[in-house]
């Protein structure tokens, strides 16, 4: 009777489940495209602690006693707080005290520029444990202080440079001033020493101009704002800037077919920048020596090649001539009016870019200035704004959510 009683209750089990059991498959089977749909979504309290790391403007890492980097976010490598998902040694040496004494450090950072494009210079770094309950990982965070030491380098810089450079043609113009006072009755003296009592107030004048420009790189104001710019309108112009100066020396000016290539700046530093080259280019050739702008693209990064067959610059002096006022040749500089300013305002314009300027020269043959610029690339405009109509379409949560997880399997370890 017992067995009769347990078997008439398993056929009772297996006439209720089996109903059952195929009505949650059919739900199961329901909800599934939709979960699929909804794998990208942010619905864990992690998504929304990994998405606000990954995109977080200050570097984020966290290390463990062997030097081992259990995270870190993209700014993290930008400042070079982490490369190759190695600790920086400067980073590592304090870290280390860190370990030992559990005291909070602040260390400052120079960057080494590894690529064009990247603008950070000087990074600050706090250095601490991630928690005093478990002391086998420390947390660093970097923060970018490339502008603040920019503008505070600017600041001393400007006021040494001024009050050294400007005594020379102020001492001049007040011995021409005397030498007119002299004999005011001597035309002869005073068309000579007028002139030359003129020439000196321009010279201050185009000191004062180039100064001023190159305070405001350095950090005295803000840059201005940035747009797409040609890089054929950029040498077309500062071409036509020194049009003039080049047909008095007989010398040629020629470029290279237009690229097409566009770069996100400021259109008259750029131009600027360029200009200056040229100028220098021509001032410093032989007569009838032709002088060349060409473009080469290369890796996403174009390179504007100014070059002339003059007398080149001696190895010794290549590595100072973008430091302020340094001249080469201090007489042929003083011929032609420079002020020795020109250069630096270049290699500044260019850095205020994310560029570079490189210099290739070699004496008795000429030199070659280069100007490597990151080329601007548009982003593609979405086709369509259905982003949550049809199967297939990501909104565009979702790809911040899949660009960051890519993000980060790239950036950690």
């Amino acid at each position: 009777m017992e067995l009769f009683l347990a078997f008439l209750a398993g056929v009772l089990a297996a006439a209720i489940g089996l109903p059952l059991a195929s009505r949650f498959r059919t739900r199961l089977n329901t909800i599934r495209p939709s979960a699929t749909l909804e794998d990208n979504q942010v619905t864990t309290v992690s998504q929304v602690l990994h998405l606000a790391t990954q995109g977080s403007p200050t570097a984020v890492t966290v290390v463990d006693r062997a030097a081992n980097v259990i995270l870190s976010n993209p700014r993290a490598h930008e400042m070079a707080i982490v490369h190759d998902r190695t600790i920086n040694p400067e980073i590592w040496t304090a870290a280390k005290q860190v370990f030992g004494d559990k005291e909070s450090r602040d260390i400052e950072l120079s960057v080494p520029k590894r690529r064009t494009g990247n603008r950070v210079t000087q990074v600050r770094a706090l250095i601490k444990p991630l928690t005093l309950v478990d002391d086998r990982f420390l947390i660093i965070y970097g923060t970018d202080e490339s502008e603040s030491v920019r503008m505070e380098n600017a600041r001393r810089d400007f006021v040494a440079n001024v009050s050294h450079e400007l005594k020379t043609p102020v001492g001049g113009m007040s011995l021409l001033a005397e030498a007119l006072l002299d004999s005011p009755d001597d035309v002869e003296h005073v068309e000579y020493f007028g002139s030359k009592l003129l020439d000196e107030s321009h010279r201050l004048g185009e000191l004062i101009s180039e100064l001023i420009s190159l305070s405001k790189l350095q950090g005295a104001e803000a840059l201005p704002e940035m747009t797409p710019v040609r890089v054929d309108d950029i040498i077309t112009e500062a071409m036509r800037r020194n049009q003039f100066t080049a047909e008095a020396a007989e010398i040629e000016l020629t470029k290279s077919d237009p690229s097409g290539v566009v770069v996100i700046g400021d259109r008259s530093l750029l131009v600027t920048a360029v200009s200056n080259l040229l100028s220098n280019a021509i001032n410093y050739s032989p007569k009838a020596m032709p002088v060349s702008v060409t473009q080469k693209v290369t890796d996403g990064v174009v390179h504007i090649r100014v070059t002339d067959r003059g007398m080149g610059i001696e190895p010794a002096d290549q590595e100072r001539v973008f430091e302020r006022f340094y001249r080469v040749d201090r007489a042929r500089s003083r011929a032609t009016g420079g002020t020795g300013l020109g250069l630096a305002i270049v290699k500044h314009v260019v850095a205020n870019h994310g560029g570079n300027i490189r210099l290739w020269s070699r004496p008795g043959t000429g030199s070659t200035f280069t100007i490597e610029l990151p080329i601007y690339v548009p982003a593609a405009t979405p086709e369509g704004d259905e982003d949550e109509v049809g199967e297939g379409r990501e909104t565009g949560l979702r790809k911040a959510v899949t660009r960051v997880a890519s993000l980060g399997k790239d950036k950690t370890v």
